[in-house]
Order: structure tokens, then C-alpha cells, then sequence
């Protein structure tokens, strides 16, 4: 959807070591602090699990920085900013979660009931929050992965407590705020952190020993008022940062990786985008590098055939739409290359956002430590998978689900005692994701599912796009096998699990681009959850829908 306004923010900052936030509010993005543009980037703070429990307080924050962009950000007590919650299978997981945003921060007097089924807070606000952990097998339960109705208001506080599955997947996941209307806000502001289940290096011992960097890939409003600027470059619909480091549109200025010569990486890369898709290049001296790939969306690549152990996967780049997930090794370049990660143009449709080639980070070689973890030693065999044997499983129920796009004429808004003939109506597009054969459904969470089954099924959608920009297709609480695009089948031992993935935009005549998938319900997941495109305006916006997982019969 080609936005006809943009939110006019911009990014500056000071960033202390370890994303550490000082008591006192800083200049460049108060409690919410940001790097100077071009720095070198900075992990993560760590914050790992003892003798089985994660458990942390984290303050939801909102500030402002310098150019008037709104931020927001999760800040543990001792003052660690978007802390990487390092976790293993089977652990508990507790957050003290407090909503520390003023009441309507952003200006928006309006508030939504989350219905008779709420939990927290029974009012919305512009202040409203909540998490989902992006990724995780885990409960839809109220305290869980619950975003239907889970509503923290300003000043309210609110427990987060749930396990690890013992058979979840070692990789990369994320969380993020999933309160309906104002998630994109949310993201774009970077109040998003990584995941890791730890045990990766047991089912792909490629990567036991490697220096490893956990990067998160954000979007945010374009910095300056750009309307009546010219560049003889594309303008995107938004800037990009690398862990929060901005490469402000137009110069592009790229961050900074430095790496040491002839010792491998393990790079571990969350799009953590609210709208911004990427596709993912290294270039040394512009010739794309291979990047051994050994797990997308948090599943190790070919861990699910039954043998537990994972494939490395030889590619050029990596698509990623917003939420999902790359891990790769990487050779460092050789002396006097020079060496870029970027981000490809993205051909997304006619009525698609802009996403041109930018750079995203120099890569420069140092002598200097590099203040990198270690990927831990194998230490032992990996249990049983998650999704183990879901290619040969039988499909106990097929479905077919399309995007739809509706542009409808909204009444203009006319000021007290003018007339409604001197402001228009205003085009707007209403976004839908539909099951064939039902009525469209604007989403509302307090409206019936659209899909209801049952623990141990195993289903087959077939999912079309019936507009004239990409989706990105993301199912809460499971992974799903992608197994044809657009008539295409995926060879058995190349089809990998996603929890989100692109489905291709309709160009107007001929069928219309499809997905098919493989949905493995088998697991302990029962109750309420939603699927959506993670393009987060359009989900905002009503493209989500509730599925209803039902006990055993």
C-alpha cells in the first residue's frame, strides 16, 4: 500500500557500551537512546537463563529524539535496552512487564474494548502494550504468547510466565509489541528485542566454536520532511538501522562491522521490521559472497526429516520480509576488499511500499578484540524436533485462504463550521485475509474464529494473494513446511519451515500467485491465536484472523 503521508521523524543519538541507559534521560532519544549514524555496531545486552528460569523486569518506554521521531523501547531495570533473552528448551520463562507510556503519547484521545474475554487491561489506548514472542511454540493462554485481548495500560504492570517447549527448535526468534492498530507504530518506534534458543551447534556442528553476532535489522520514519525534496534516487517509505544504528536515507551512510581477518562468523540476522522488506547480500568488491545457511525463522535447515540433524545450505542471499530470520556463516573478506552488507531492491508490486538497494553496513578487517561470544561446544545429541516428519504426515484437512485489498472512499474531515464540499473523500484500502467460501470478515477480536481444528491435525493451506502487492504471510504459535509456489513444487529435501514467508503479488491478469503449506498442529498448542501479514500497516489496518485450536477429540 503506497502510503499518500509519512511520519516525519529522524534518528540521532549517543549510544553508551552494551546499550547501557543512563538514569538521566539523554539528548539523542531520552531513555531510548540511539548511536550516532555511521558508528561502529554494538551487540545486544545478554540476559540468559539460570538453573532453567529466565526472569527479568522490563519498563516499556516511550521518548523522542532531536528531529521529533517517536520511539519506544523495553528497559530493564539495571538499564540494559533491548536485552537478547537467551533461553533453552524447556525453560520458564518470567517478565515483569510495566507500561511506563504516558497516556495517548501520540496524541490519539480514542480507546478500544478488548472485549469480555480480556486479559490485563479492559480499555486500548495509544499507550497500550503487550508481547508477542515472535517464533515460540508456546502457549496462547492468557500470561503467554497472548495478543487477542492482552492489554497493559500506562502505569499498569503485568506478568509474562511460560515454559520453553523441550522439543523447540534451537535458532534465532524475536519479540515485539502486537497490540492491534498500533503494532506498526510499536516497531517502528524499535521497541523490539532478539531471542535465542540456545543448542544450536548440536544439530548443525558447523557453527560449535564460531564468534557469533546477533543483529537486529529495524525501519523507521524517514528522517527530515522529505516532501518537497528531489533525489535522483527512489525515496523509500522508510529508513533502515542495524542494532539501532539508522542508515539515514539519502546518503545512506552504512554502519560498521569490523571482522578479523581468516576467522569465520556466525551471523545470526533478524528483520525486526514493522514494514520494510530486505534481501540480504553480502558483496566483496560487489560480487555477492555465499553464505552458509543453517537456520531460517529459528528452525536449523533439514532438522526436521527425523535424523535431528540440520543441512547447510549454500546461498547468495537471503530474503527476508519483516519478522523473519536468517543464520549463516561468513568468511571475512580479504585485505583491501571492499566488503558491504546490503539490501537488494525489492520488486514488490505496483501498489507496494519502496525498498530500493541500500547499503546496510561497511565490513572493515581490525586487529582490535572484537567483544564476541563464542558459540558454545556440541554437548550432546538433540532431542526430538518440533516438527519432526510433518513432509510425510497425513493431511487431515485442506484449506484455501486469499488477500484482499478493498479501496473504499472515506468522508474527508472538515473543520467545525466549513463545509463537508471543501474536503473530499479520502482514498483508503481495507485489508482482509479470507478463507474461501465465507463471508470477508474485517478482523475484530472479539468476532468467532475463521478457522476452528483440532490438536493433531495436520493441514494443508493453500494461500493466494489477489492484490497487486506482496504479502507476508505469518502464523502465530507454529511453523509451517512450504511446500509449492505458484504451482512450483519445492523438492522433499530442499522445503524448509517458516513462520513467515512472502506469497507473490497478483500483476492483473492470469491466476492468481499462491503459496501451499503444511500446518502441524500435532503439537501442545490449543486456544485462541491469529495469523496475519507481518507487513504490520496492513495488519493494523485488518489483515489478521483468529484460528481456534480445540482440545484432542
Amino acid at each position: 500500500m503506497r502510503r499518500i503521508f509519512k511520519t516525519i521523524l529522524v534518528l540521532a543519538g549517543v549510544m553508551l557500551p552494551g546499550f547501557l541507559v543512563p538514569s538521566a534521560a539523554l539528548a539523542n532519544g531520552g531513555v531510548c537512546p540511539r548511536p550516532p549514524v555511521g558508528s561502529e555496531i554494538q551487540p545486544p545486552p545478554d540476559l540468559f537463563s539460570v538453573n532453567g528460569t529466565l526472569e527479568t523486569s522490563l519498563d516499556y518506554y516511550t521518548s523522542v529524539d532531536d528531529d521529533g521521531r517517536t520511539l519506544f523501547c523495553f528497559v530493564t531495570t539495571d538499564g540494559k535496552l533491548s536485552p537478547t533473552l537467551h533461553v533453552n528448551p524447556g525453560d520458564k520463562v518470567v517478565i515483569h512487564l510495566t507500561d511506563k507510556v504516558p497516556n495517548a503519547p501520540l496524541g490519539r484521545a480514542e480507546a478500544m474494548t478488548a472485549g469480555a474475554t480480556q486479559c490485563g487491561d479492559s480499555t486500548m489506548t495509544d499507550a497500550s502494550v503487550n508481547m508477542h514472542f515472535h517464533g515460540l511454540n508456546i502457549s496462547p493462554r492468557c500470561h503467554g504468547d497472548e495478543v487477542i485481548h492482552t492489554l497493559i495500560g500506562s502505569g499498569e504492570s503485568f506478568d509474562y510466565v511460560f515454559h520453553i517447549p523441550p522439543d523447540e527448535p534451537p535458532g534465532l526468534y524475536w519479540y515485539h509489541p502486537h497490540v492491534h492498530t498500533i503494532s506498526s507504530i510499536a516497531v517502528q518506534g524499535g521497541g523490539t528485542g532478539l531471542i535465542e534458543v540456545q543448542g544450536i551447534q548440536n544439530i548443525q556442528p558447523a557453527v560449535a566454536g564460531l564468534p557469533e553476532r546477533f543483529i537486529a535489522l529495524r525501519d523507521e520514519p524517514l528522517a527530515g520532511n522529505l516532501e518537497h525534496q528531489t533525489h535522483w534516487q527512489p525515496t523509500p517509505n522508510w529508513d533502515v538501522s542495524v542494532n539501532y544504528v539508522t542508515v539515514p536515507f539519502p546518503k545512506y551512510t552504512p554502519s560498521l562491522i569490523k571482522m578479523h581477518g581468516g576467522q569465520r562468523e556466525f551471523w545470526r540476522v533478524a528483520n525486526a521490521s514493522a514494514n520494510t522488506i530486505m534481501d540480504l547480500r553480502v558483496k566483496y568488491d560487489g560480487v555477492d559472497q555465499p553464505l552458509q545457511v543453517v537456520a531460517l525463522d529459528g528452525v536449523p535447515t533439514g532438522s526436521q526429516d527425523g535424523t535431528r540433524q540440520g543441512t547447510v545450505v549454500t546461498e547468495t542471499g537471503a530474503l527476508l520480509p519483516p519478522a523473519g530470520r536468517v543464520e549463516f556463516m561468513l568468511d571475512p573478506p580479504p585485505p583491501g576488499v571492499n566488503a558491504v552488507l546490503e539490501t537488494q531492491a525489492i520488486e514488490g508490486g505496483p501498489a507496494s511500499d519502496t525498498n530500493p538497494t541500500r547499503p546496510l553496513a561497511q565490513i572493515q578487517l581490525s586487529d582490535a578484540p572484537l567483544r564476541l561470544p563464542h558459540v558454545p561446544a556440541v554437548s550432546g545429541p538433540p532431542g526430538k524436533q518440533r516438527f519432526e516428519a510433518l513432509a510425510d504426515a497425513r493431511v487431515t484437512a485442506r484449506r484455501h485462504l486469499y488477500f484482499l485489498e478493498i479501496p473504499v472512499k472515506m468522508p474527508g474531515q472538515s473543520p467545525a463550521g466549513r463545509s463537508p464540499e471543501a474536503h473530499p473523500p479520502v482514498d483508503q484500502v481495507k485489508f482482509y485475509i479470507a478463507v474461501e467460501g465465507q463471508q470477508l470478515q474485517f478482523f475484530d477480536p472479539n468476532e468467532p474464529p475463521q478457522i476452528t481444528t483440532n490438536r493433531g491435525a495436520v493441514e494443508e493451506w493453500r494461500i493466494q494473494n489477489r492484490t497487486s502487492e506482496v504479502h507476508e504471510f505469518h502464523m502465530h504459535q507454529i511453523h509451517f513446511l512450504v511446500q509449492e509456489i505458484n504451482g512450483k513444487r519445492i523438492p522433499k529435501d530442499q522445503q524448509q519451515f517458516y513462520d513467515t514467508f512472502q506469497v507473490p503479488y497478483w500483476k492483473g491478469k492470469g491466476p492468481y500467485p499462491y503459496i501451499k503449506v503444511k500446518m502441524d498442529f500435532r503439537g501442545a498448542v490449543v486456544g485462541d491465536f491469529v495469523y496475519h501479514c507481518h507487513i504490520l500497516d496492513h495488519e493494523d489496518f485488518g489483515m489478521m484472523a483468529v484460528i481456534r485450536v480445540l482440545p484432542n477429540r
